[in-house]
């Protein structure tokens, strides 16, 4: 029998206490990245995914199609530490980078397409894509967004759900870091996060409930695939989510990262916040799910610069703010793993120079060229640039 919905009052258990000889500070990490294709003269979105993973198929692990043929997705082995993760995020986008130079393309880091027509998307050849069609129709539109997919290993569902009620009142901060898709269809959406909005449009998308246990997301996950708001379990696209094929948690609510740097801020930043989650002994806050919606859009439109809203108190604040709350928050995770030190310089640098959307808009305005946001975005994401 299915388990009835949670009241956003009603009180969840305690917090279960990890199992005994789990070290929350060596918590398993790795990492999805999604890119876009561009062509090298044009600077506009070229559909040769086909070509490029055939070519690197063997130099890269990892390596495998998207929904479209304008992107490319590689995934990152089990990593441990910081230096591990940083390491396989450059090797991953300098191979990518260099195949992509070899058929005239460059390789872009961004949540959204900036030049060339992206509606209707070129498909992959799959049947589950053509399904999408039939299914969602003009929904498939806004297929050819990036997003960054972070797992870390859980000691078990009941945990996972733990953490993912945890992890919600995070999501608006760690959205408003990653903030890297201003531009769609040509133009300036007036948005930090235009990929979020448009990807929360799929019925099986947005913040996660408030789960009891993992007896309530599986009756959740059942509603969807009743009622037809997903095709498969691969199509519950809540901001997090119980993985269906590794023992792992995944949070997917942030755009693309336009460099390694912030790449590996974000999946540090997540592992820190998991291991807070289970060290936690009060049960999550409860909070609703129009308010944590409302958080959300706030910090996809104003991105980092802004204002955000902490989604317990329900306090209008600069997002700067609420980006040190989530420090303080994590930090003894990002001490006992000595990731703090990293964190911080890496977040510094970001607030300093400002958000992947921020410099989007600042390379358009100096000539009010796109091709100059285009040339950005492939110069950050082959490392050829700093945060600049």
């Amino acid at each position: 029998m299915n388990e009835p919905d949670v009241a956003v009052d009603e009180a969840l258990p305690a917090p279960r206490p990890m199992p005994h000889g789990l070290d929350p500070d060596g918590l398993t990490v790795g990492v999805e990245e999604e890119f876009l294709l561009v062509n090298a003269r044009t600077r506009r979105v070229a559909s040769q995914a086909p070509s490029v993973l055939a070519a690197a198929a063997d130099r890269l692990p990892g390596l495998r199609p998207e929904l479209t043929r304008f992107q490319l997705e590689v995934a990152t082995a089990t990593c441990r530490t910081a230096e591990e993760l940083h390491r396989q995020l450059r090797t991953a986008r300098g191979t990518l980078t260099a195949v992509a130079r070899e058929h005239g393309l460059r390789l872009a880091a961004t949540g959204s397409p900036v030049l060339g027509r992206v509606t209707p998307p070129p498909l992959t050849d799959h049947p589950r894509y053509e399904a999408l069609i039939g299914q969602y129709g003009a929904l498939a539109d806004a297929l050819s967004l990036c997003g960054y997919h972070v797992h870390v290993g859980m000691p078990g569902r009941e945990y996972a759900v733990q953490v993912s009620n945890h992890l919600r009142p995070w999501l608006p901060v760690l959205l408003a870091i990653s903030a890297n898709s201003p531009f769609w269809d040509e133009r300036d959406t007036g948005h930090a996060s235009w990929r979020y909005l448009l990807w929360s449009r799929w019925p099986s998308a947005g913040p996660p409930p408030r789960f009891a246990s993992p007896a309530h997301y599986d009756s959740a996950v059942r509603t969807l695939l009743h009622t037809g708001a997903a095709l498969d379990a691969g199509m519950t696209y809540w901001d997090i989510r119980l993985s269906a094929v590794h023992p792992t948690i995944e949070v997917r609510v942030c755009d693309a990262p336009a460099t390694v740097d912030e790449a590996l801020l974000l999946a540090l930043l997540t592992r820190a916040l998991v291991a807070t989650a289970l060290a936690a002994t009060e049960p999550a806050p409860a909070i609703p799910q129009h308010a944590l919606r409302a958080a959300l859009w706030r910090s996809a439109r104003d991105g980092l610069e802004g204002m955000g809203v902490d989604a317990v108190e329900r306090e209008v604040l600069p997002m700067r703010e609420l980006t040190q709350r989530l420090v303080e928050h994590a930090r003894p995770a990002l001490e006992a793993t000595g990731d703090l030190a990293v964190c911080t310089e890496l977040l510094d640098a970001v607030l300093r120079r400002n958000s992947g959307a921020a410099r989007q808009r600042r390379a358009f305005c100096r000539r009010q060229r796109l091709t100059d946001v285009v040339d950005l975005l492939t110069a950050q994401t082959a490392g050829a640039t700093a945060l600049t």
